[in-house]
């Protein structure tokens, strides 16, 4: 293991237990009640407690992430695909995709809910709708970033524009496109979550948003930090997995995941 590798694992290490030694502290000195601010331990009793409820709504809600984030891979691609080859239907639509970025999912996640009958398909359209632009928009600036002399030259041998994009504009805009899909993977899981707390429905297919609000009513704070905690390390697995997969695609020739020497 090199040295920069073991920074990387034993720095936030040692700062994780030094907060979460200052945490108990606080909470022991001060005897803070539990329902207000539970300690480590208290949260880490209610995760091995309440676990298989909490990792089962987990479940739920990594599908509506995942089918979310495949979703908002294919046809965020697909449209900046588009507008690479248009750049007539580049300004028709692009500005109606900055307007659904900017409007709250909070404002429009009811309506979705109400016009749609499956409950899945209207997290699932919830979440898309905030992990979709990130991918539209880089892609669409790396497909524009190819190299000017190298279209130029693709020009001079007669290449077709198809040959242009498989062969040059694609290969320039994977870094960027693979950077949209790791903000992407985080937003997903913020829309599914932010989804679920407006759908507010139980019963066996319940997600991790509604055990929030659960353990918030029933004054349950240890089981409401440990659902916070699944998703943190959730969220941190996700960015993880396709920060790995991005190094796996482009790590042998792009000069953003090559390591430079000092």
């Amino acid at each position: 293991m090199t040295r920069d590798r073991l920074l990387q694992i034993l720095a936030p290490t040692v700062v994780g237990l030094i907060v979460l030694a200052g945490w108990s502290a606080v909470v022991s000195w001060n005897a803070i009640p539990v329902y207000v601010l539970p300690g480590p331990a208290a949260v880490g009793a209610s995760l091995w407690n309440d676990g298989p409820s909490l990792f089962g709504s987990l479940w739920v809600t990594l599908r509506i992430t995942a089918a979310a984030l495949a979703a908002a891979t294919i046809l965020g691609g697909a449209l900046a695909i588009l507008f690479a080859q248009s750049r007539i239907l580049e300004l028709s639509l692009f500005p109606y995709a900055v307007i659904l970025q900017v409007t709250p999912i909070v404002a429009i996640a009811p309506l979705i809910i109400i016009w749609v009958n499956d409950a899945f398909l209207a997290l699932l359209i919830c979440a898309w709708l905030v992990a979709f632009f990130p991918i539209v928009a880089n892609t669409t600036v790396g497909l524009n970033s190819a190299d000017r002399n190298l279209i130029a030259l693709f020009r001079l041998y007669r290449a077709t524009r198809w040959q242009q994009l498989l062969y040059l504009r694609l290969p320039s805009a994977l870094p960027y496109f693979l950077t949209g899909v790791r903000i992407s993977g985080g937003l997903a899981l913020i829309g599914a979550v932010v989804a679920e707390f407006v759908a507010g429905t139980g019963g066996q297919e319940t997600g991790l948003a509604f055990r929030i609000l659960e353990a918030g009513y029933r004054l349950q704070i240890p089981k409401l930090f440990a659902a916070l905690i699944l998703l943190s390390l959730t969220g941190i697995a996700i960015f993880a997995l396709l920060g790995w997969i991005s190094r796996r695609l482009i790590g042998h020739w792009h000069e953003s995941v090559i390591p430079h020497e000092e």
